[in-house]
């Protein structure tokens, strides 16, 4: 099997920055998306490739490995762990032998023996390793995490169907266990990481569970008082304005923000906040009006 260059699969060198990394996944990803690409093979393998690729070059830590261990960077703690062992067994050789020496060709056979798989010298025991965890972000608008949704996802040419809570938050991250890559020697799966990017095209103002909006209150209105029809995230309500409202005047409409991240039935609030709209292109008549109230005052 061909070994993959991580960089080159997303066009960058190996002097990328993380910005770099993650401006250049953004764009082949939204490219060779599946849902873009319905039916393409070629589509759903690049798609499958960036994403691996993303994975290691976009965690500081894998990225490291990889640089130092290539194509076997998932087994690198394994490598050092067994180059720990035969230093440790030399140096006891050595103590008994009064020679010295370093590696032989047989003990790195012996170590990577043991970490892809192979049997040890004596023909003991095979390795077995967990596979890598995927990352993949997953871009919404705020109305989509209103409620809880379902949801399918092609990871590894394969559909997974899952269910994204409601409240979810941008940035967030939830791992779905099992649905990365594949162990090694029969171990376990890695995991599959998805990150949500929430972007938000409404009226509101989100902080947490709480939301947030400006809503116009006319000048008569304010000062006399009456009713007011205004949004919420799920329909409208009529609020009882009183009198002599001021600007900037704020209100709580409790229950009535985003829903609680795995709380069923659990909401925050919605505080409004007034903003008194003036009059513009008054009439003579209102014009006298207005004096008559200032001479009033």
């Amino acid at each position: 099997m061909a070994v993959v260059d991580y960089y080159k699969t997303l066009g960058l060198s190996k002097t990328a920055s993380e910005k770099d990394i993650k401006k250049a996944y953004r764009k082949l990803a939204r490219k060779y998306h599946p849902d873009l690409n319905p039916n393409d093979k070629d589509a759903e393998l690049k798609f499958k490739e960036i994403n691996e690729a993303n994975e290691v070059l976009s965690n500081p830590e894998n990225r490291k490995k990889y640089d130092q261990y290539g194509e076997h960077w998932q087994n690198s703690e394994a490598y050092e762990q067994s180059k720990r062992q035969q230093q440790q067994q030399q140096r006891a050789y050595q103590g008994q032998s009064g020679q010295a020496g370093g590696y032989s060709q047989h003990d790195f056979e012996d170590i990577f023996g043991n970490m892809f798989g192979g049997q040890a010298s004596g023909g003991q025991r095979t390795s077995r390793f967990r596979g890598q965890d995927f990352n993949a972000e997953l871009q919404l608008d705020l109305k989509d995490v209103y409620e809880d949704h379902k949801r399918t996802l092609t990871v590894n040419n394969k559909n997974i169907r899952i269910t994204i809570p409601a409240g979810v938050e941008n940035g967030q991250t939830i791992k779905i266990k099992g649905h990365g890559g594949k162990g090694t020697n029969n171990g376990p799966n890695g995991d599959l990481l998805i990150q949500f990017s929430i972007t938000n095209t409404t009226a509101f103002k989100r902080d947490k569970d709480n939301l947030y909006a400006t809503v116009d209150l006319d000048l008569y209105t304010a000062l006399l008082g009456g009713d007011l029809m205004v949004d919420t995230f799920d329909g409208k309500v009529k609020l009882t304005i009183k009198p002599e409202t001021q600007n900037g005047t704020k209100v709580k409409l409790k229950g009535k923000g985003f829903p609680k991240y795995k709380k069923a039935g659990q909401f925050g609030d919605l505080y409004i906040t007034y903003q008194i709209k003036t009059p513009t292109k008054l009439t003579d008549k209102e014009k006298a009006l207005f004096t008559e109230l200032q001479k009033l005052r």
